[in-house]
């Protein structure tokens, strides 16, 4: 009996798996279907990945500011500065 039922836990673990990957894969294929636009369509694949990264987790995308990101910049510059 023992036997039987870690076959049948390691089958639910692998559907319930499947299906969240599958997941994944389709909101990827969605987003890039409205990113890649007509202008856009001849961007670079690093350029698209990145966008796509930033589109995709859009919720995490929205708490940064311009002025953080200048400023993230800003302090990299100082610091390449110095080494130098």
């Amino acid at each position: 009996m023992k036997n039987i039922y870690t076959l049948v836990d390691k089958l639910i673990r692998l559907i319930l798996t499947f299906l969240v990957s599958t997941a994944t894969t389709e909101r990827a294929f969605s987003a890039m279907k409205i990113v890649k636009t007509i202008p856009r369509n001849r961007m670079e694949d690093d350029f698209l990945a990145n966008y796509l990264i930033v589109y995709i987790v859009k919720e995490i995308a929205k708490r940064f500011t311009i002025d953080m990101i200048i400023n993230y910049f800003y302090s990299i510059k100082e610091r390449r500065a110095q080494l130098k």
